[in-house]
């Protein structure tokens, strides 16, 4: 599932771009109008089929369902754990915005932000809704089966969860005695979801923004030695939470913040990298094709990658309506094959392409272009590296 015996495999980084009738029911909840669940329920089934079939027919070879249940990637977890009845927190502060208040504008005017709610915590955390993870699951492999006939089996399947230390991001604390206190009750309590998905048979993909946008916003005013002890105690969570999970069914996201903005602050790869092989995941997916990022891939001539982790670099960006060249995707890969070996590595996306319910930036039909161009690519790759 995440090793690349015989060709390069592409996967994507979680979020899709959700029916339009399905961001209406979100919103709708977010803005807390009644909503029939059964309805949305059923809505979130059918969007989820519509989404499986549309990624096997672009090419991609490990899937997963989208997040159609989702309103946003991290704040979905206050609808699924005790313990979130705080006060919202509606802006975050970031370095980069900051200093370019315009962008900051443009950044806050989209509507899938403005819809985004992170009560604090105000109360013990505790599992609210076991099952949730394990419905994701049903509907994800329901639909494979209802469509997969017409298409070639995907390699692989996953399903993204918040991290501890994002979630601790979002949410503010105000019941816990000490943010390490906080970031293990989080820990704990996400351990259920993970574990419902591993036993379904998927990765589980942690996001972990906390480990690269924190950077520049909620640790922007530490220095870079006390940010790397809080990585150090970030992951030490995470690993807490997935200590029954095989790492070899474990896939981490790096990320240094999905939003249009500068991103002149993105702390380096190189000042984090040796604390992200310490955490468990086999598989690392992180930011290669955008313009911030792109040129890292000359760090790994000088770092060892050990021998059990895979590299999952984006050779994707999700943030234009550009839509890669074939050419481009393979060079991208050949770049990181040369490096690590070709069975070391996938082929990913930057982010995902709506990580809240309805955010506007780029056209939903390029993103399943853009896909296609991941797919063909990569075949493009493949040919020339097992040839």
């Amino acid at each position: 599932m995440n090793r690349s015996v015989d060709r390069i495999l592409t996967t994507h980084t979680g979020s899709l771009p959700r029916p339009d009738d399905l961001i209406r029911m979100n919103w709708a909840k977010a803005d807390g109008v009644p909503v029939d669940e059964a309805a949305f329920a059923a809505r979130v089934q059918g969007a989820v089929q519509e989404i499986v079939e549309k990624q096997l027919t672009a090419g991609v070879g490990v899937i997963n369902d989208g997040e159609m249940s989702k309103p946003s990637y991290a704040t979905y977890v206050k609808d699924r754990l005790h313990g979130f009845g705080g006060s919202s927190i509606e802006n975050y502060f970031f370095a980069d915005l900051a200093d370019y208040p315009k962008s900051a504008e443009l950044v806050a005017a989209n509507p899938g932000r403005r819809k985004r709610h992170a009560p604090a915590c105000n109360g013990p955390i505790s599992v609210k809704e076991p099952e949730a993870a394990d419905v994701d699951m049903v509907n994800l492999k329901s639909a494979l089966k209802q469509v997969g006939s017409k298409h070639t089996g995907p390699a692989g399947l996953f399903s993204s969860a918040a991290s501890p230390g994002v979630v601790s991001i979002f949410f503010g604390n105000e019941h816990y005695a000490s943010d390490e206190e906080y970031l293990f009750a989080i820990a704990e309590a996400m351990r259920d979801e993970y574990e419902s998905i591993a036993r379904a048979g998927a990765s589980v993909q942690l996001d972990c923004p906390d480990l690269a946008m924190g950077r520049h916003s909620a640790y922007a005013k530490l220095d870079l030695p006390a940010f790397r002890k809080r990585l150090a105690l970030n992951i030490e969570a995470l690993n807490h939470a997935v200590r029954n999970i095989p790492a070899e069914q474990l896939r981490m996201h790096l990320c240094w913040g999905n939003y249009p903005g500068p991103h002149h602050c993105d702390v380096p790869l190189a000042d984090i990298i040796d604390l992200v092989w310490a955490a468990k995941p086999r598989t690392i997916l992180f930011e290669a094709a955008n313009p911030r990022h792109a040129h890292e891939w000359t760090l790994f001539q000088t770092v060892r990658v050990p021998e059990e982790k895979v590299l999952c670099p984006g050779v994707i960006e999700c943030q234009s309506n550009y839509i890669e060249h074939p050419e481009v995707v393979a060079q991208r890969i050949e770049r990181y094959a040369q490096l690590v070996g070709r069975e070391r590595v996938m082929a990913g996306v930057d982010c995902g392409f709506s990580i809240h319910a309805g955010m506007r930036g780029i056209d939903p039909d390029v993103v399943w272009a853009k896909l296609d161009a991941l797919a063909k690519g990569a075949e493009l790759a493949t040919r020339r590296l097992w040839r």
